[in-house]
C-alpha cells in the first residue's frame, strides 16, 4: 500500500489496527495479541490509536525490541509507547508485557520475556507491526548479526548493535513469523532501496533482515511515497 505523506498512511493503518484487534477478539479465546513498533511511523500510530475504538482490556500487548534501559529512560520503547498511547487508554497494566530491563545483565529479563510469550502469546500474535531502517533492520535485528541469523529462540540479547545504544533484547525472525499479521510501517527516501527487499524471503533476510519478515496469513508494505522508489 503506498499512501502520498505519514499522515494518510497512519490514518488508515490506524484504522485498520482497531479493526485487525477486534477480528481477532471475535475469534480465539477474546483475546488480541498485538506487537507495538516505535520510530516515527511506530510512535505517530500509537497517537493516533488513542482515538479509535478498541476493547484494551482484552488486548495483550508486546514489544518487537527493547533498549537496555530502565522504562523510565528517554530511550526506553515501552515507555515511548506508554507516553504516545498506553497511559492514555484503559488498559489494565497486566496486559502490558514489557521486557523490564534496567541497564545491568540481561539474560534474565530475556528468560522472562521468552515466557511471558508462552503465557500469553503461546499461539503466536495477531497482528506484529514493524518500522524499518535504512539499511533494512527490524526489531533489533541488523544486517550480518547473530541475532538476525536465530532460527530458534523467540527472544535474543544484543549486544553489537551498530545503531546506540549498543545492549538491546529483540524478537527474532521466528517470533516476527509466528504473528498471523505483519504490517510495515515505512517513509523516508532513504529507505527506498532495503523497502525494495521486502517479501524478499528467509534467504535474503541476513543481507536484509525486513526480507524475513513474513506473517503466517498476511504480510503488509504501508509505505509513503518518497519511500516507494521501485515500488512506484
Amino acid at each position: 500500500m503506498i499512501y502520498p505523506n505519514l499522515e494518510a498512511l497512519i490514518d488508515d493503518t490506524a484504522a485498520d489496527v482497531a479493526a485487525a484487534i477486534r477480528d481477532a477478539q471475535r475469534s480465539g479465546d477474546g483475546r488480541a495479541r498485538v506487537v507495538l513498533t516505535g520510530g516515527t511511523a511506530g510512535i505517530a500510530l500509537l497517537r493516533r490509536l488513542r482515538t479509535e475504538a478498541i476493547d484494551w482490556a482484552n488486548v495483550d500487548v508486546f514489544f518487537g525490541d527493547e533498549r537496555n534501559v530502565p522504562v523510565d529512560h528517554p530511550e526506553s520503547n515501552e515507555g515511548q509507547a506508554r507516553e504516545a498511547l498506553l497511559d492514555h487508554v484503559d488498559i489494565p497494566e497486566a496486559n502490558i508485557h514489557g521486557y523490564g530491563l534496567d541497564g545491568g545483565p540481561m539474560d534474565a529479563a530475556v528468560a522472562r520475556y521468552e515466557a511471558a510469550l508462552a503465557e500469553f502469546a503461546p499461539d503466536g500474535f495477531d497482528l506484529h507491526l514493524l518500522g524499518m531502517g535504512g539499511e533494512g533492520h527490524i526489531n533489533s535485528l541488523f544486517p550480518h548479526t547473530s541475532a538476525v541469523r536465530e532460527h530458534d529462540a523467540m527472544v535474543v540479547t544484543v549486544t553489537d548493535s551498530p545503531k546506540p545504544p549498543a545492549e538491546r533484547a529483540t524478537l527474532t525472525l521466528p517470533a516476527v513469523q509466528s504473528a498471523d499479521r505483519v504490517w510495515l510501517l515505512v517513509s523516508g527516501a532513504e529507505k527506498a532501496e532495503a523497502a525494495s527487499h521486502a517479501g524478499d524471503g528467509v534467504t535474503a533476510a541476513q543481507d536484509w533482515p525486513v526480507a524475513g519478515a513474513v506473517g503466517r496469513k498476511e504480510t503488509v508494505l504501508r509505505i509513503t511515497d518518497d519511500a516507494a522508489g521501485p515500488l512506484n
